[in-house]
């Protein structure tokens, strides 16, 4: 499919695909998210795809949601629409891991877009923020929500009532981020660190999404054993007879997701 707000390469079995609203600094329409949806989706049904790069450009990750777009909306418009739920709920639906490449801004549905990914990789230039404040309404698709348990209350209720960015070193601290890399360098870490997911066995890589993923919907206990029980399940694969026996016999696995 062609698109007109995002461009999608893939190669060495994973999918780079880049918010292209640079006039706009990535701000998310109902195009580019309906695209990215889509893309996302096909990205999930490729065998080809074994893991997912989303990024936009040094200047702008995602400026936030599109203000144009949703300025003359009423409640009863963004309330019979669901706005953001359908895209959204179908980005969520992707079990192959999804790494966020990011430099300069993340604002807004730009930050909340990052952090529905697995992991955020931060240029030294990225800046994060929910100042939907501003505009006298409040985050809609995360910020208040996933936020607060990436860095907790404090820095959650700070960011979202003030407004503020928080810069690459803070968010790396604070644990919103996984690492942060010159910006020259960031696609390279991201692609290096996806080549490397790509390597390992694809049901196990949605296993651990999974898992991970319903730590946040459940108790320790429950979790625990969630856990457990997926990692009993894994002894029934090929992957995993074929990864122990490399592992004894000192050579590197080929796994074949069965």
């Amino acid at each position: 499919m062609a698109y007109e707000t995002i461009i999608v390469e893939v190669e060495d079995h994973v999918a780079l695909v880049k918010l292209n609203r640079p006039d706009a600094l990535n701000a998310l329409n109902a195009q580019l998210l309906t695209e990215l949806a889509d893309a996302l989706t096909a990205a999930q049904a490729n065998e080809k795809v074994r893991c997912i790069v989303l990024t936009g450009s040094e200047k702008a990750f995602a400026a936030g949601a599109d203000i144009k777009m949703m300025s003359e909306k009423s409640f009863v418009d963004v309330f019979m629409e669901d706005l953001f739920t359908p895209e959204t709920d179908q980005i969520l639906r992707v079990r192959k891991p999804i790494i966020a490449a990011v430099s300069g801004y993340a604002l807004g549905g730009g930050c909340e877009l990052a952090m529905m990914c697995d992991f955020i990789i931060a240029s030294d230039t990225a800046k994060f923020g929910q100042p939907e404040i501003n505009l006298g309404v409040m985050a809609g698709i995360g910020g208040t929500q996933r936020l607060t348990r990436a860095i907790g209350k404090a820095k959650a209720m700070d960011m979202n009532l003030t407004g503020r960015f928080m810069g690459a070193e803070e968010a790396e601290r604070a644990g919103l981020i996984s690492r942060i890399v010159p910006v020259k360098k960031l696609m390279e870490e991201a692609l290096g660190a996806a080549a490397k997911i790509a390597e390992k066995s694809m049901i196990t890589t949605a296993a651990i999404k999974e898992s991970v993923n319903r730590s946040f919907e459940v108790t320790l206990a429950e979790g625990l054993l969630f856990e457990r029980r997926v990692f009993h399940s894994l002894f029934a694969t090929e992957d995993q007879k074929e990864g122990m026996s490399a592992f004894v016999d000192k050579r590197t696995p080929q796994f074949r997701d069965r």
